[in-house]
């Protein structure tokens, strides 16, 4: 149990800081540009490895370069995190593309085509009961 909040503990202070790292730090003209977000970080128990999942509106293109550029970035990350937070090792970090918002999008737009055709249908039966 104390293992988990330790690495709860852990990963809410990764986040925080390298979202500092990314707003104010990083010298790269397509992350300046565009907002990031950290939706989601996955430190495996032994704090060897971090997958960073990040969200950006930019479009599909667009964020895999910012994913690749970030994995380029990576050791300068990891260096600078190395130097603001106390820890015996700074886990290796990898980002990745959150893809959940566009994938919950999608299926709330299959939700509202479907109500429509239900309404659709439901609008011709009326009139054919009324004719008949």
């Amino acid at each position: 149990m104390s293992n988990n909040y330790r690495i709860a503990k852990i990963s809410s202070l990764l986040k925080k800081e390298i979202s500092l790292i990314l707003q104010n730090d990083i010298e790269n003209d397509l992350l300046r540009s565009h907002f990031i977000n950290i939706s989601k970080i996955v430190v495996t128990r032994d704090l060897q490895y971090c997958k960073i999942y990040i969200s950006t509106t930019a479009e599909e293109k667009i964020r895999k370069e910012i994913v690749e550029n970030l994995n380029l970035s990576k050791s300068f990350i990891k260096n600078t995190l190395s130097q603001r937070i106390e820890m015996r090792r700074i886990p290796d970090v990898t980002f990745k593309d959150d893809t959940v918002l566009e994938k919950g999008l999608s299926v709330l737009k299959l939700l509202d085509e479907l109500k429509n055709k239900s309404q659709d249908q439901d609008s011709k039966f009326e009139e054919n009961n009324v004719n008949s």
